[in-house]
């Protein structure tokens, strides 16, 4: 015990000391220690303040749309900010063809083969060349007083007040930067407008560069509302973001516009179209058509296969003969007499429609034909086009050759595929508002390039290609093809495993509809009933194949004739004459209720 009190008081001798050394010391560091604290404090409250303070610095817009010079102009479009830049030249904002031509207005059209545009009113040809204040309406010289079209590289650009002459949209320019505002929708906008004072930022967040600053009130076209920003545009196409809780409840709004729609006239018959496709390959086969037509009821159209593009130029090889025209009209049917670009395997009919020249010495090559032979209509059959040359030329070369038929008085009716992906380019919406009628050949569901055999023209398939149709083209335009023909199709038995399986079957022969009856005479095959296709279908073998055949009959017909009526299409036309069974002739009328 007693060294433990002897401990005891030598250390509390030394803590007495310790503590008044500790107290000069703390004394000493007091104020140090008061200075960090209150530097750390400002650190802490700099950081919170950089933190959740706005951003109050301005973007740079022209960098922010991308503008480097003077003269690009930004595009915003519909209130989207568009990669494509236009041009401003002595004051005009001057657009790209390829935008304009999928933005505003398709119709317009340009030759970049010999640099020209082109664009076909209702009744007119526009042509117009670069760097010229000049442009040709039909032949009649017209001046705009500012140059329409100019060229930079592969670039074509078009004065936006000329376009605006033809198109539907509005349209206001502004500069600091050059930007110009287009809008094609015009109905049901969702608009608001600032509740108070704020900005329009690039991103959303306060921490994004302000790209405007508002005032309370100002209109705003929303874009997109989001959890806690909107993307708007303001009033002078500045595209950005706003804090929700600074906007008004959105609003429905429509836009004026001025722009008065074209309207297109067509030439029509007054009864429903009956018409028979007659393939004549030579001046000799004419001569037979008294005997053709003596097999047919009721046929009021006929298109002779007389016409064929034959060279680079956009000539034509004919086969026509004004005798044959007058028997026809004698019998009081018409003559749309066929122009085809496929029997002529030498020829580019590519370049042919995408050379201005070429295609117009085309259309005046058809015309020139169709008066000499006194013909009453133009059936047109271009096939197997390639869409991503040809396309936009093709419907150009339609509309071209519309107003040439309409200045002489003809019809003009195009063949087209049955609407398929593959089959876009024909556009055959546009065609209708030019060519009087619209054929659908509604045949060929099957080919020799098809993976599996089935049948030329099943039921459920023209069905659901006039269906189609009708979506763009009025259905008093629509004339539906029919074939009066089936595909014998055939397979070696050493291939077959299931004779239920169509892979790997190869066309072994086409066969009119009198053909097709005596096979299956012939073959004492029964026939079965197939509901869906709405045809009959037989399949048989030999010593060597196992045969298919989705049968085309009266029945078959009568049942595809029957879509003429039920959608008041304006009629029906068959491939081809010298197929049908002379009883077909009575099926047609009476389903068609011919008179």
């Amino acid at each position: 015990m007693l060294i433990f009190y002897i401990l005891y008081d030598i250390i509390k001798k030394k803590y007495k000391g310790w503590k008044t050394k500790m107290k000069k010391i703390m004394s000493k560091l007091l104020i140090p220690c008061a200075i960090i604290f209150l530097l750390v404090c400002i650190f802490i409250g700099i950081f919170l303040y950089k933190h959740f303070s706005p951003n109050n610095a301005h973007a740079d817009i022209s960098k922010n749309y991308g503008l480097i010079t003077d003269e690009q102009v930004a595009v915003i479009l519909n209130a989207n900010f568009e990669e494509s830049q236009g041009t401003l030249i002595d004051g005009d904002v001057y657009l790209n063809y390829k935008f304009i031509h999928k933005n505003l207005n398709s119709r317009l059209y340009w030759d970049s083969n010999e640099n020209k545009l082109l664009y076909t009113t209702n009744k007119d040809l526009i042509m117009v060349s670069p760097d010229s204040s000049n442009y040709l309406v039909n032949r009649t010289n017209t001046n705009f007083n500012k140059k329409i079209v100019v060229t930079s590289g592969d670039n074509c650009y078009i004065n936006v007040n000329f376009i605006k002459k033809f198109s539907n949209f509005d349209y206001k320019f502004y500069k600091n930067p050059s930007r110009i505002v287009l809008t094609t929708e015009f109905k049901n906008l969702d608009y608001c407008s600032s509740e108070k004072s704020t900005q329009i930022r690039v991103l959303g967040g306060i921490k994004s560069p302000i790209l405007k600053d508002l005032n309370s009130g100002e209109s705003l076209r929303l874009i997109k509302k989001y959890d806690n920003w909107s993307k708007v545009m303001s009033s002078d196409g500045i595209i950005g973001y706003v804090k929700n809780s600074a906007l008004s409840d959105v609003t429905k709004k429509d836009l004026k516009t001025n722009f008065k729609k074209e309207h297109f006239t067509h030439k029509l018959l007054n009864s429903t179209i009956n018409m028979a496709w007659h393939q004549v390959t030579s001046p000799a086969a004419n001569s037979k058509i008294s005997s053709v037509l003596a097999s047919t009821k009721k046929v009021n159209v006929i298109s002779p296969t007389w016409f064929s593009l034959n060279d680079n130029n956009g000539n034509l090889k004919s086969v026509a003969s004004i005798d044959y025209v007058n028997y026809c009209h004698k019998q009081n049917i018409q003559v749309w007499a066929l122009y085809s670009n496929i029997e002529n395997k030498n020829v580019d009919t590519s370049y042919v429609l995408t050379h201005t020249s070429t295609r117009h010495n085309l259309v005046n090559q058809i015309i020139s034909q169709a008066i000499q032979y006194n013909i009453d209509g133009i059936n047109l059959d271009f096939e197997s086009l390639n869409g991503s040359k040809v396309g936009d030329s093709y419907i150009q070369f339609v509309r071209e050759l519309s107003l040439k038929c309409k200045d002489n008085h003809l019809i003009l009716s195009v063949d087209n595929y049955t609407p398929a992906n593959y089959t876009r380019f024909y556009n055959i919406k546009e065609q209708a508002n030019f060519a009087d009628y619209i054929c659908i050949m509604a045949y060929d569901e099957h080919t020799s390039g098809s993976p599996s055999a089935g049948s030329t023209a099943s039921y459920s398939w023209v069905n659901s290609g006039i269906e189609k149709t009708l979506n763009d083209v009025p259905s008093n335009q629509v004339i539906m093809g029919i074939p009066f023909y089936s595909r014998l199709w055939f397979k070696p038995l050493s291939n077959v495993n299931d004779s239920s399986d169509t892979n790997g079957y190869k066309i072994k022969s086409t066969l009119g509809l009198v053909a097709m009856s005596k096979l299956v005479t012939d073959t004492k095959t029964t026939k079965k009933w197939l509901s869906d296709e709405g045809q009959y279908y037989i399949q048989y073998k030999d010593n060597e194949n196992l045969y298919k055949v989705w049968i085309e009959d009266n029945k078959s017909i009568s049942k595809k004739l029957n879509i003429v009526n039920k959608k008041k299409l304006a009629g029906a036309a068959y491939w081809k004459l010298g197929f049908e069974d002379q009883s077909t002739w009575d099926t047609i009328v009476k389903t068609l209720k011919l008179k």
